[in-house]
């Protein structure tokens, strides 16, 4: 079997949905912009050695319909670059990279361009259309259930009040905005050229452009006694609110998988691997556990202990179930989402595992760590947990 590294890896800053600097972006152009800048800094890499682009996204469909990973690819590709879209929802961006990394050590392929794009803006988080299954929905009910709604489940479930979660969420922007002042996430971030159309004050038609470097969704000012006076969104007498939930965004995340064997032809240094990646399932209601089965299962199929990760990327879905599955899981609070999490920094569906990826081997670098984890609670009841090792 020959190994599988990660050698290059980028993403866009993550903006507000509707309101933020990607608002009428598409997101095949996010993915096109990320990938890039990718090819750029592998210049090595002749990209018709680039055999397939594996693309995440949760809502494939209009303007992330018609095949979209194979769409990006004929853009920024050689048209001998094959394109694949997969859905495993909040998973997705992870889900890819341990495609490529499995394609790769099996010998299938030797090149592959992994990650994830979404735009929350553009295409609502169910879709335009949606047609009930009605056996699903008389089976397992749960399945439909709002992500709001299987929050409060697990808050319930597992008896976290809404103090433990207002202070998670002051904690995850008060960390993201260090981390940001700090230039933590710099050196991750592809600047995206955003070109817009608009109606001046005049009421004439006009023209600008800006440029999006910056996470958009930190609140500076949070407070734990602001977020106390949020009223629940999906309960009457829930504890779940805006300000403890993920915020709706916009991003794209890619990183370039290679074989040992072209890393070291080309002469390239990779800055890390995948050890391991497994999905779970649990119950729909309490999807939000999900990490909690998928963790250990990762571990003992890497013959590593909790001891060993450094840092942990938790996706911040919901402050409730985040706080459940670090108490539940016993990790250490300490290496979970050291800058903040999706919370803070946004939640853009399809894209988010990979970003995490990203982020995670950078901050193993900065930090000077070996092992990190990505893990999520995925909609519909799963949970996903992959390792990573830091190399270089």
């Amino acid at each position: 079997m020959q190994e599988a590294y990660i050698v290059a890896g980028y993403r866009t800053a993550v903006t507000k949905a509707k309101r933020g600097g990607f608002r009428f972006v598409r997101p095949d152009d996010l993915a096109v912009d990320v990938i890039g800048h990718l090819l750029q800094a592998v210049p090595q890499l002749d990209p018709t050695r680039i055999e397939d682009l594996i693309v995440g996204n949760a809502v494939p469909e209009a303007e992330q319909g018609l095949q979209v990973g194979r769409m990006i690819a004929v853009r920024v590709l050689p048209k001998t670059t094959a394109g694949v879209t997969v859905n495993r929802y909040c998973g997705s961006g992870v889900e890819t990279i341990a495609m490529a990394t499995a394609k790769i050590r099996a010998g299938m392929a030797d090149c592959i361009i992994a990650g994830g794009t979404e735009s929350m803006s553009l295409v609502p988080t169910v879709g335009w259309k949606t047609a009930l299954n009605y056996e699903v929905a008389n089976a397992t009910p749960d399945y439909y259930l709002g992500m709001g709604l299987t929050a409060e489940a697990v808050a319930k479930e597992f008896g976290i009040s809404r103090e433990a979660q207002d202070e998670f969420s002051y904690h995850s922007h008060r960390k993201a905005g260090n981390a940001i002042q700090q230039g933590y996430f710099k050196d991750g971030i592809c600047p995206i050229t955003v070109k817009e159309v608009y109606v001046n004050e005049k009421g004439k038609r006009a023209e600008r452009q800006f440029v999006v470097d910056t996470d958009e969704g930190v609140r500076l000012d949070t407070t734990i006694e602001g977020l106390a006076t949020l009223k629940p969104v999906f309960a009457n007498r829930g504890t779940v609110t805006a300000g403890n939930s993920s915020q709706t965004s916009d991003g794209a995340a890619f990183v370039l998988v290679m074989s040992e064997r072209m890393v070291n032809e080309l002469g390239l240094t990779p800055i890390g691997r995948m050890v391991t990646c497994t999905a779970v399932g649990v119950e729909p209601r309490i999807m939000g556990i999900g990490p909690v089965a998928a963790i250990p299962k990762a571990l003992k199929m890497a013959g590593m202990h909790l001891q060993d990760i450094n840092l942990i990327e938790l996706n911040e879905a919901f402050a409730a179930q985040s706080v459940a599955v670090i108490q539940q899981a016993g990790l250490n609070p300490d290496v979970v989402n050291i800058n903040g999490g999706a919370i803070a920094l946004g939640h853009p569906l399809g894209c988010t595992g990979a970003k995490l990826t990203v982020q995670l081997l950078h901050d193993l670098k900065r930090t000077g760590g070996k092992y990190g984890m990505v893990t999520a609670c995925i909609g519909g009841g799963q949970g996903i947990a992959a390792i990573y090792e830091r190399l270089n």
